[in-house]
Formats: C-alpha cells, sequence, structure tokens
C-alpha cells in the first residue's frame, strides 16, 4: 500500500477531470484516519509537498460536495502541522485572508454535525494566527 500511496501522490494533474485525478480523489476516504495511524512517515511527505496542499485547496471548491468534505479533512491535516515546511507556510500565508472567508462559508448546513464545526473553527484560527517565520523576508 505504500508504493501505492507513493504513485498516488507524486500523480501530477492540472485539471481534474484528467484521467491521473482519479488516483489522488480515490485515495481522500483512506486518508483521514488509517494513513494517520499507520503510515506516519507517507503522511508526512505528503504534508510537505506544495503540489499536493495546492491540490486540496482546489478540492476543496470541487462540484461534489462528498469531495469538498473528503478534502477538507486532509487540508486540515497541512494547517494543523506545527512544524510546516516553509513552502507551505508560503501557501497558506499568501492565501490567509481567502481561506479564511472561505472556511466560514464552507458547509455551512453541516450546523448538527458538532466535530466538523469544531474542526472548522480550528482551522480558521490557526489561519488567522499565521505569522511568516522570523526573518522570512516576505
Amino acid at each position: 500500500m505504500k508504493h501505492w500511496l507513493r504513485l498516488c501522490f507524486t500523480l501530477k494533474s492540472s485539471s481534474t477531470s484528467s484521467a491521473t485525478w482519479k488516483c489522488p480523489r480515490s485515495i481522500l476516504p483512506l486518508m483521514p484516519s488509517p494513513h494517520l495511524r499507520h503510515n506516519f512517515t507517507v503522511m508526512t511527505r505528503y504534508i510537505s509537498n506544495p503540489y499536493n496542499l495546492k491540490l486540496m485547496m482546489n478540492m476543496l471548491k470541487e462540484k461534489s460536495r462528498n469531495i469538498q468534505f473528503e478534502a477538507f479533512h486532509v487540508f486540515k491535516v497541512f494547517v494543523a502541522n506545527p512544524n510546516k515546511p516553509k513552502p507551505i507556510l508560503d501557501i497558506l500565508l499568501r492565501n490567509q485572508d481567502l481561506l479564511v472567508e472561505f472556511l466560514t462559508r464552507f458547509h455551512t448546513d453541516r450546523s448538527e454535525d458538532e466535530q466538523f464545526n469544531d474542526e472548522k473553527a480550528y482551522l480558521i484560527k490557526q489561519i488567522k494566527e499565521l505569522k511568516p517565520i522570523a526573518g522570512d523576508n516576505q
């Protein structure tokens, strides 16, 4: 499974309709639970790659609400990572205001889903509090 995940994570796609999209989209349900528990090394490598963050940010805007929701669970790992690599932090900082605005409006109909709303509030708070690395000329 580790090799399959590595292959999926390295596929690059400029369009969600391309053939290579099927692999990353098909692994979304795997990532929040088994992936985080059993394959920390692969997960760490995945969340250190700026391409993967951009992919998840785009997937948050997909037409399918199920894909959006699954992408949210992967995106939150990028944001919650206390050791964000500089390229990941730079992307989040560059999009800070847009992400806060987007997440504020994201799946507002899930008002009964307490865990989702807690996680969303946490992400918004974390994104608002992001600061450039000391000495970095942003």
